[in-house]
């Protein structure tokens, strides 16, 4: 079978609860286990024979993705193009106005996945099993979930042969602990008789195609228990960045700097950062171009973003570090772990919201902005605190505006 693939980026009017990583930097271009978010996915469906053009779909400007395409292109040598939306159609209205674009070439299925999804997702064993499913018209990818959160998903009940007898996306009881994973392979004909509606309204997948190709027979599951999660929030990206760290292993394997800096588990170190010997990195470290990492440092569980500078003895632990921050000498800057029970093979990220029932900020990790400057021997535990920001004190759970 031939394919193409829709990558669903959104736009600058959502991902409000990924701020403050998503203020300077589109959410699908956040780095994670050292390249952006959405070329994991590039990667993966790069792998899959008979592919052979993925899209770009959102409301961004153009000029944000040309950068990233170029290299993405040269890299896993498939066509790559950007296709902007003139206002936000819905997960399915970017797809019917491009359809003319997207159906070109007249593949067999596209692949549909939303940008905010991670995970070890099984591309090829979805294109092997729309091949012997005649009668699917559409093929979604689902997971397992506790009972709690699955009516956070949409949640699908299948027959012993994988058919999809109810669909219902974000139900208000319990239906299911079958989710969808955002991750769809629907056949060209679906795809080409479907219209933007007269009064200019959207089109949605959950809401309006999946339905209905459930209560007509033609959609099935394809169920998988490798790793899967999702990016709504900054405090995922830690979870996601572990998983695929060590989904990669063999091709992020650490890269030490010629000095011998101490690594312990799972680190990506771009080859432009600077790590003094003296430090300890890991596990689950990811630490990006032209970052400066001094002597003494202890980093574990957290994400340093480009030209960060951790000063001597400094101690970073469950966060993600801005873009051009600097941490102080013996400064200590920490988050609370929160992450799925380790011993539950179908835990999922909960993406918690920013603030308990109560008013208090929810125990996640610490998110540094960009270009903010924490004070020397200062501690900063459980904060979120926006770009450009000065810290001469210490500070515990609180957002710094």
């Amino acid at each position: 079978m031939s394919f193409k693939a829709v990558i669903l980026v959104g736009g600058p009017q959502k991902g409000t609860r990924f701020r403050p990583l998503s203020l300077q930097l589109p959410k699908p271009l956040f780095p994670i286990a050292g390249v952006p978010l959405i070329e994991h996915h590039i990667d993966q469906l790069s792998q899959l024979s008979g592919l052979s053009e993925i899209f770009l779909l959102g409301f961004y400007s153009s000029d944000l993705f040309t950068d990233f395409i170029n290299r993405c292109q040269q890299t896993y040598r498939v066509s790559i193009r950007y296709l902007e939306e003139p206002n936000p159609l819905g997960t399915a209205g970017g797809i019917v106005s491009f359809k003319t674009t997207i159906l070109s070439g007249d593949p067999d299925a596209v692949f549909v996945i939303n940008a905010d999804v991670c995970g070890d997702l099984p591309i090829e064993d979805m294109g092997q099993e729309i091949s012997k499913l005649s009668q699917a018209s559409c093929l979604l990818l689902t997971t397992e979930a506790t009972r709690q959160q699955s009516v956070n998903f949409g949640s699908v009940v299948t027959d012993s042969n994988g058919k999809v007898i109810h669909y219902v996306d974000r139900p208000t009881t319990f239906v299911s602990t079958n989710i969808s994973c955002g991750v769809y392979l629907i056949k060209s004909q679906v795809l080409q008789k479907l219209d933007l509606p007269l009064n200019g309204d959207g089109i949605w997948l959950e809401t309006d195609i999946l339905p209905e190709l459930a209560a007509s027979g033609n959609l099935y599951a394809l169920h998988t228990t490798r790793w899967w999660s999702q990016t709504k929030t900054a405090a995922a990206v830690l979870y996601a960045n572990r998983h695929y760290l060590r989904l990669y292993k063999k091709r992020y394997a650490a890269r030490l700097c010629k000095n011998g800096a101490q690594i312990i588990g799972d680190v990506f170190i771009d080859p432009s950062a600077k790590v003094d010997p003296t430090a300890k990195i890991g596990p689950n470290v990811s630490i990006g171009p032209n970052a400066i990492i001094g002597k003494g440092v202890r980093i574990k569980e957290s994400i340093i973003l480009a030209e960060a500078n951790i000063e001597e003895n400094a101690c970073v632990l469950q966060c993600v570090i801005g873009w051009r921050s600097v941490v102080g000498p013996w400064a200590r800057i920490e988050g609370i772990p929160h992450e799925p029970n380790p011993n539950v093979p179908f835990a999922k990220m909960e993406n918690k919201p920013l603030f308990l029932a109560d008013g208090r900020l929810t125990p996640s990790l610490t998110i540094l902005g960009s270009d903010v400057s924490v004070a020397a021997e200062t501690i900063i535990l459980n904060c979120v605190v926006l770009p450009y920001k000065e810290l001469t004190c210490s500070y515990k759970n609180q957002i710094i505006l």
